[in-house]
């Protein structure tokens, strides 16, 4: 069910520092079936949408749905309104909206986008089918990438995580490139391989990634880390636990001293009166030996042990090309010119 209740909803304020004008000229001369003041009302509220989706996904899929009242029948505002639920996480109404978006166009620009909802929305082999019935000569390569890294992941879901490794083993996988998806697909198939119980491997294509995500796109990083047991320092909860969260550090290291010294002038205490039960002692032997036992109550034995801990290192190691000859289930091969096995597999 949609976000919007169409009896209730209200259009959130527009900024006043938001401008039709900052909306892209491509994007504007789809609005011109629009009246004047119309169009500008649809291109604010895309402009604002596009502006903070990334640090409120809520708001901004109600700017989007503000824009489509105005001009339900404009293709690049459903787009707007399904890209803005996709990251707020209405899987269903952004399914309807990019399908919508890709009838009115004939374009299949979001693919990846709806094979994510199928698996969110736990329909794993409805993403599958999404990659499968793509038609490669109308994405391009990041597309056909993203497609191909979601259909791995469902893969997954369904627990064919052998597949999901042998899907990702395209020839794009070891391709020196620096886009962003270059390092998406190296990050999805260290993580193919580390759910398919293949750690060392695992290992060194998380390194492969986090070198190549200049832009921190992924956690490849964190993993590598994890993966090494390396753990941060003053990530530790339970370092400190003995001392009150108010409390200054040098003053309870001080109270613990003070404690020290009334514990070691409490035992000093109890040495003189041992020394002074061994004078009493004294006396009764010289006069009388029949209290020789009672010595035996006065011995005290302490004792102490230290321990030491290590430190974890960590340890980076280069990572092998994967065989391009690997060979990939007929019906699973990358969409969009994609290659797989070390063959095209599309325009």
């Amino acid at each position: 069910m949609e976000r919007e209740d169409q009896a209730a909803f209200r259009a959130p304020e527009l900024p006043e520092d938001v401008a039709a004008t900052d909306l892209d000229k491509e994007v504007r001369a789809e609005l011109l079936s629009l009246s004047r003041d119309t169009a500008d009302r649809v291109a604010r509220h895309l402009v604002a949408a596009g502006q903070i989706i990334d640090e409120d996904s809520e708001l901004a899929l109600h700017h989007a749905i503000a824009a489509r009242r105005l001009a339900s029948r404009i293709a690049v505002v459903r787009e707007a309104v399904g890209l803005a639920a996709y990251a707020a996480g209405d899987w269903t109404t952004a399914i309807a909206e990019l399908r919508t978006y890709h009838r009115m166009t004939g374009r299949q620009t979001h693919l990846a986008e709806l094979a994510d909802c199928e698996r969110a929305l736990g329909r794993p082999e409805r993403a599958i089918d999404l990659f499968r019935g793509a038609e490669k000569e109308a994405l391009d390569k990041a597309g056909a990438i993203e497609l191909l890294i979601v259909a791995a992941g469902a893969r997954g879901d369904l627990g064919q995580h052998d597949a999901a490794v042998a899907m990702l083993q395209v020839r794009e996988l070891t391709a020196d490139e620096d886009a962003d998806w270059a390092a998406r697909l190296r990050y999805a198939y260290a993580d193919a391989l580390l759910a398919a119980g293949r750690r060392e491997e695992s290992r060194e294509w998380f390194a492969r990634a986090a070198a190549t995500d200049q832009d921190s796109l992924t956690d490849a990083a964190e993993r590598l880390l994890e993966l090494d047991g390396v753990t941060i320092e003053g990530d530790d909860p339970d370092e400190d636990d003995d001392l009150d969260g108010d409390e200054n550090p040098a003053e309870a290291r001080a109270d613990h001293d003070e404690d020290d010294d009334e514990s070691a002038d409490e035992d000093d205490e109890d040495e003189d009166g041992d020394d002074l039960d061994g004078a009493y002692l004294d006396d009764d032997e010289s006069d009388d030996d029949e209290d020789d036992d009672d010595e035996d109550d006065d011995e005290l034995v302490d004792d102490v042990a230290d321990g030491k801990a290590g430190d974890d290192e960590f340890v980076a190691r280069g990572a092998e090309d994967v065989d391009e000859d690997d060979e990939v289930d007929e019906d699973d091969e990358p969409a969009g010119g994609v290659t797989q096995g070390g063959k095209e597999t599309g325009a």
